[in-house]
């Protein structure tokens, strides 16, 4: 496995104080064999969403205000100005969901029937269901399987005369190869549309991640690392694709929501985020920086401690990342390294350590819902059956299907934990190593 990027920070705890928590308990018989595990159940790691009682008043002035849509209050434009700040974006639209932002800002760059989008195949389903929803067509650009982001020299020759927008994902907080993506789309007059739905806080040389392309994308689900519970985010510097995003997720309304001219009246649907929304997401702004730096020394620990020995390897980060959000902290497998164990057996294993590691994604290029989807009767109407045959085999991804079979992580709430948390990990990662042949 090739070597990854090595980032090292200053306090670093040394091997000896990892060595005797192994010798007080850790170092003995995988727990899935009966011993003990590093982590006793009543030791959690950090959950999420975290609520302070500070938090409460904005939700509660909107809810005894009865103005809970974005007309009557101010709670969204507040959020939508505050949001646009902190990222140094020009506009901020805000709106329900992470897929209705990406449906709204694949409709600002006029994406639709027959249509093509070049995506990367290792993804959330919500990112490939917002092409569709527009009957436009999926074409999947193999994954870089080190970083797990889309394969930035695969583009190229994913483009067709269909092409309209580039899709990149900057997965679990780490950041596609945008040097090189926006060269592309400048060179054949592409829109880029980045899928930042899991990279709150992440930047690429300096900037923030969603600011980079034609348009942007955030998700506020409940698990990302800005919580909503459901929401979303479309930034843009362009002045008229902002005005057709935002008439796209309200019934295409001008942003001040009067009625819409109808010279400029195109499709739109409902897609706002309300007051409630906005109000519990503004008093979480404050807090993001020092949560992001906790993630950043936690996962430089892991880093570090990871590289010592193969097995499991972190992502590789590009060099123009120069900050990972870290939604997800993502790794590789190697059975070779674990004695042949399969990666099935690897996770029960870490798992009842009391680790919350967990398998990647499977591959989204030959999910059954796709197929469903264009054999559904509008999507016959739109593409004959031969072209469907040419999109099969234009869309195999052999390097995705290996990430596939090797992927990890962990979720972001695990690097708000302690160094003895961190600690754990690495512990708990050893411990099946050393027994893997046992475990297999």
């Amino acid at each position: 496995m090739p070597t990854m990027l090595r980032r090292t920070f200053a306090g670093a705890a040394p091997a000896a104080a990892l060595h005797a928590r192994q010798a007080a308990g850790a170092g003995g018989r995988p727990a899935l064999l009966g011993g003990t595990p590093v982590r006793p159940r009543s030791s959690r790691f950090p959950g999420w969403p975290q609520v302070t009682a500070a938090d409460e008043g904005g939700w509660l002035e909107v809810f005894r205000s009865g103005r809970w849509w974005r007309k009557e209050g101010h709670f969204v434009r507040d959020f939508e100005k505050a949001w646009a700040a902190r990222t140094g974006a020009r506009h901020c639209l805000a709106t329900a969901n992470g897929t209705s932002a990406l449906m709204a800002a694949l409709h600002a760059v006029d994406v639709g029937p027959r249509d093509e989008v070049i995506v990367g195949p290792y993804t959330f389903i919500a990112t490939v269901n917002a092409i569709l929803a527009h009957y436009a067509l999926p074409v999947f650009a193999d994954t870089d399987p080190d970083s797990a982001m889309i394969d930035a020299s695969k583009i190229e020759a994913a483009i067709t005369p269909r092409t309209r927008c580039i899709l990149p994902v900057h997965l679990g907080g780490n950041m596609a190869d945008m040097d090189r993506i926006m060269e592309i789309a400048r060179r054949r007059n592409l829109a880029v549309v980045e899928d930042a739905c899991q990279a709150v806080g992440s930047e690429w040389r300096g900037r923030k991640a969603a600011t980079i392309g034609h348009l942007g994308c955030f998700s506020f689900h409940k698990l990302k690392n800005l919580s909503g519970g459901e929401a979303g985010a479309v930034l843009t510097n362009d002045e008229a694709l902002f005005g057709r995003a935002y008439g796209f997720h309200s019934h295409y309304r001008t942003p001040d929501e009067n009625a819409p001219d109808p010279k400029l009246c195109l499709n739109g649907i409902n897609l706002r985020m309300s007051e409630f929304q906005a109000a519990a997401m503004l008093a979480q702004i404050g807090r993001l920086e020092e949560q992001a730096r906790t993630r950043d020394r936690n996962a430089a620990y892991l880093n570090q401690m990871l590289l010592e020995k193969p097995g499991v390897a972190p992502a590789k980060v590009y060099p123009g990342c120069t900050r990972n959000g870290y939604h997800l902290y993502m790794m590789r497998y190697n059975p070779e390294a674990m004695s042949g164990l399969s990666r099935e057996r690897f996770v029960e294993a870490v798992r009842a350590e009391g680790i919350p590691i967990s398998a990647g994604y499977t591959p989204l290029n030959r999910h059954p819902f796709l197929e469903n989807t264009l054999n559904s009767r509008p999507f016959r109407a739109i593409y004959s059956q031969q072209e469907i045959a040419r999109w099969r085999e234009r869309n195999r991804c052999p390097n995705n299907d290996r990430l596939c079979q090797e992927g990890l992580w962990f979720p972001h709430t695990v690097l708000l934990g302690s160094r003895r948390d961190m600690e754990d990990i690495i512990a708990g990662i050893r411990k099946v190593q050393r027994h893997a042949a046992e475990l297999k």
